[in-house]
């Protein structure tokens, strides 16, 4: 892990560049919201860093434990950023990661079977995010019907609900069609027993009885972002359905230029758009025909998750450089590996991939902290800890900050990291020095 010391002067050297400017105006509020300017990060950050073993990046950390703490774009609110007790992609999970700090808010974004765009982290999971099942005008156009677990070849309950299965009428003024924890119960017998099964690190607490998040169409999610006064970085969802859909006119290229249009329609200044896409010919088509957009737009990079293929990921990265990418986002794992030093300590280091990166002039940007549960458990956090697995079997949920130390490094110089809690990033974010 780089010491406290040599991440300081990087982030002094960095801080301006990443600092949290105005750019822009916002358009005219019709939401009644306003910016949050008052930053709550709750208790969370702080019972992380009391996990951690001491260190001198542990005692910066608690330094800053009375530290008034402010909105950075370091912080990226993944699904809205309230994600880990928030049902996604709606106005509470944005409300509650700009609370927390969070500088950019993300809406995933596909489209409805009128051709309109809706902020779904997958165009095919509004079985598992919303109640739709549960509302029979509803869930009998879905792309797969609900079909019960069966207990004699022990089938797993099914369904599959897409956004392109209804009209953007039918998501956003159906009564009783609400967003939910992502979530199903396999042994589910009945749509209502479908509902359940939320990991135990997770909540219902904030979308429990009585209450409804509403599903947010892409022009909610602009205008809510704007009125509080931050960026945006809208991912274009790959499709499910095969392209063109629903008429030869509405093709891939076509679906890539809708999203900047309704930027466009509301005179968002480019540079506040973190345009994302795990598609590179969207990342292309952009750079062709929107370059003012893409200067800044991201290219999600999912391409080394098996040990056999990091190396040709990384090799591709050249590639992204040659045709003008500018950013790219890799999960957290892509960005570190450990060694161990002559005490048998394991220490967070930068890997491979990050330095390819950076030698080639890429930016980078990672995803996503506060999605992996208990990292103390069996799991050692999963997938988004899993080159670094050693690291959180020796010291559990304390190597949350010791990853982000190392992206926040000038080995790595990650210039913003999406959180389902945006807190925790918030907290290193202040504390560093990251956008004052």
């Amino acid at each position: 892990m780089p010491s406290t010391l040599s991440t300081l002067s990087w982030l002094a050297l960095a801080a301006p560049a990443l600092a949290l400017p105005s750019h822009g105006v916002p358009g005219k509020n019709q939401t009644g919201i306003k910016p949050i300017t008052r930053i709550q990060l709750g208790p969370r950050p702080y019972w992380l860093i009391d996990q951690m073993v001491d260190s001198p990046l542990k005692t910066k950390l608690q330094s800053c434990s009375e530290k008034e703490m402010r909105p950075s774009r370091w912080s990226i609110g993944h699904r809205g950023g309230g994600t880990l007790q928030f049902p996604e992609e709606t106005e509470a999970s944005i409300l509650a990661g700009t609370r927390m700090g969070a500088g950019i808010e993300e809406c995933d974004v596909t489209f409805t079977s009128d051709q309109q765009l809706i902020c779904r982290h997958s165009q095919c999971d509004l079985h598992t995010t919303t109640n739709i099942l549960t509302i029979p005008s509803l869930a009998a156009k879905c792309t797969v019907p609900f079909t019960p677990y069966n207990a004699t070849t022990k089938q797993s309950a099914t369904a599959k609900c897409c956004t392109s299965d209804f009209s953007l009428a039918e998501l956003t003024e159906t009564k009783g069609l609400c967003s939910k924890m992502d979530s199903s119960n396999p042994q589910a017998t009945t749509p209502e027993e479908y509902q359940g099964n939320v990991p135990g690190y997770r909540t219902t607490l904030y979308s429990g009885p009585g209450t409804c998040h509403k599903l947010l169409t892409v022009k909610e999610y602009i205008a809510l972002v704007d009125a509080l006064g931050l960026d945006f970085t809208p991912e274009l969802k790959t499709p499910e359905v095969k392209m063109p859909f629903g008429s030869v006119d509405f093709t891939q290229d076509a679906f890539a230029q809708q999203l900047i249009d309704e930027f466009k329609a509301t005179k968002i200044d480019p540079k506040r758009v973190w345009l994302q896409s795990f598609l590179y010919d969207d990342v292309l088509y952009w750079l062709r025909a929107e370059p003012e957009f893409a200067k800044q737009a991201i290219l999600l990079d999912q391409s080394g998750d098996a040990p056999s293929t990091i190396a040709a990921a990384t090799a591709s990265l050249a590639k992204y450089a040659q045709d003008g990418v500018k950013i790219v986002a890799p999960p957290l794992q892509y960005l570190v590996s450990t060694v161990t030093d002559q005490n048998g300590k394991v220490k967070v280091v930068a890997s491979e991939y990050a330095k390819q990166a950076k030698k080639l002039g890429l930016k980078v940007i990672s995803w996503s902290l506060e999605r992996s549960g208990w990292l103390a458990d069996s799991t050692k956090g999963g997938y988004y800890y899993s080159t670094i697995a050693n690291a959180t079997a020796a010291r559990g949920e304390g190597v949350v900050f010791e990853l982000l130390d190392v992206l926040a490094s000038k080995e790595v110089g990650a210039i913003a990291v999406f959180s389902d809690w945006s807190a925790t990033v918030s907290y290193y974010a202040n504390c560093f020095g990251l956008f004052p």
